[in-house]
């Protein structure tokens, strides 16, 4: 058991849409991750996955909704329901997600991270 600066975890790394696991709790993963530009719409038809904002501002597109998170919210995205998050300046989420989720959910191309770096 140890405590997890949050700052100093997320000063190890500067690639974007590249989640680092920093912690685990019932299954999940705690990971932390920059963000910026526009990602990819996508799903996860097994898992809920929780946004927290650190620092900046994320909107996350639904199919028929934007939903824009600015730091300290956070906004849980029910499993199989599109998204497409997007980042207009660098943004750093924390994120809560089952371990068997993928970054890319349903999809799978060069944006896939299938095995994640522990900091």
């Amino acid at each position: 058991m140890q405590k997890v600066d949050v700052s100093e975890k997320l000063s190890l790394f500067n690639e974007y849409w590249k989640p680092k696991i920093v912690g685990e709790l019932n299954g999940q993963y705690v990971k932390l991750a920059k963000l910026k530009g526009e990602f990819l719409w996508h799903q996860h038809k097994n898992e809920d996955e929780m946004f927290m904002i650190i620092k900046g501002k994320l909107t996350i597109k639904l199919k028929h909704q934007d939903i824009t998170l600015e730091e300290g919210q956070f906004f849980i995205i029910p499993r199989g329901v599109e998204h497409l998050p997007v980042a207009e300046e660098e943004v750093h989420v924390m994120l809560f997600e089952p371990q068997s989720a993928l970054n890319t959910g349903n999809e799978t191309n060069e944006r896939t991270v299938e095995i994640l770096e522990r900091i």
